[in-house]
């Protein structure tokens, strides 16, 4: 009789046969913790049918419900808000600010690829094969996971525009941009950087994902905002301002062109 009552009440939640032949929406991980919680929560409704029986129907209905979502990988809920929590997630930053340096100064600096990993510690470093073509390693603490990527200049402006991505088939997939403006004051520069990550698809995907919305994606945010502080700082002051051997080389066969 228990049995066929918490039955008719999962009927009223969910209907089943209207989900059947859905497309899982719902990751390995979120699987798992949908077993765990469906079995508490079952065991917690059964425990407690004979004290408070309607709410112990309540709470094996819900735990029956994770069970489904678990053993499915369809949840209901995400097909409602459109949610497809396979799809591995993204990072998305954008910072606006204003430091005290002139914009040919900043932007020169941020043209610079290779001095990124200056002010942001999220990167190990980022080697630049030619005007347009680098080669960008994560620093990760403990090195838990290798992430490196190839990356080219998409489009620039000289001082007001810079815009770059990484390549098909990278690792993980990057893209920035950031443009420079003259401060409404008159003193300094305004710069909007925009920075996201991509994660490969896949199971693999799933875990760089994970990785990045969590550690990764506090570092990156710290990283932005941490070059107000460079640019103005002490650490700035023994920077070389000196353009590479590379940039001096191909401004001679410029001249040429």
């Amino acid at each position: 009789m228990i049995l066929e009552e918490i039955t008719g009440k999962l009927k009223e939640k969910v209907d089943f046969s209207s989900i059947q032949s859905q497309h899982p929406n719902v990751d390995l991980a979120e699987r798992v913790l949908s077993v765990l919680g469906g079995v508490f929560l079952t065991y917690q409704g059964l425990k407690q049918i004979r004290k408070h029986p309607f709410l112990a129907l309540q709470e094996a209905a819900a735990g029956g419900l994770m069970l489904y979502r678990a053993a499915t990988g369809f949840c209901p809920v995400y097909a409602v808000l459109d949610k497809d929590g396979t799809d591995p997630g993204a990072i998305n930053i954008t910072e606006s600010f204003i430091v005290d340096r002139p914009r040919t100064e900043v932007y020169a600096f941020w043209r610079k690829l290779e001095n990124l990993p200056r002010f942001m510690k999220h990167l190990a470093s980022v080697d630049e094969h030619d005007r347009t073509r680098s080669h960008w390693r994560a620093n990760l603490p403990g090195e838990i996971l290798k992430l490196n990527w190839n990356a080219e200049i998409t489009r620039e402006d000289e001082n007001n525009y810079i815009g770059w991505q990484s390549v098909e088939g990278s690792m993980v997939e990057n893209a920035g941009k950031v443009t420079f403006h003259d401060a409404l004051n008159g003193s300094g520069t305004e710069l909007t950087v925009d920075i996201s990550y991509f994660p490969p698809a896949g199971s693999l995907g799933q875990g760089i994902a994970r990785l990045l919305n969590g550690l990764f994606e506090k570092m990156v945010r710290s990283d932005v905002t941490n070059f107000k502080h460079y640019i103005e700082g002490e650490e700035y002051k023994t920077y070389d301002h000196k353009p590479s051997i590379m940039e001096k080389v191909e401004d001679v066969v410029n001249t040429f062109k």
